[in-house]
């Protein structure tokens, strides 16, 4: 924890669980199930679920949900496989929705 001290964090907005640092930001122009989403190169503190093949904006992809490891809030999911050639940089990143995060440090 004493690392993380001065990094600009993401945290779940239900317990202030940190999840993600602004830093593995891959890219903003993502959509969640409840509106804009942030693609991350790595997550922290959360707890995967079963991977499950799903229909998404770009295709079929292989996902798992991503739930806060203190609190089980559905915070996104996990990109397990992409099935198109150009969607697979996806592949082991992790989808969190804007509405379920919260920046702390800035």
């Amino acid at each position: 924890m004493a690392d993380l001290v001065g990094l600009r964090l993401y945290s779940c907005c239900n317990c202030r669980n940190h999840v993600s640092l602004h830093d593995d930001i891959v890219s903003k122009a993502f959509q969640g199930r409840n509106g804009r989403a942030f693609l991350f190169s790595h997550a922290m503190n959360v707890v995967v679920g079963q991977k499950e093949d799903r229909h998404l904006l770009t295709g079929l992809h292989t996902v798992a949900d991503i739930s806060c490891a203190d609190c089980r809030e559905v915070l996104g999911w996990k990109y397990e496989r992409a099935y198109e050639a150009s969607q697979k940089y996806k592949e082991g990143k992790f989808i969190l929705e804007k509405s379920k995060i919260v920046k702390e440090n800035w």
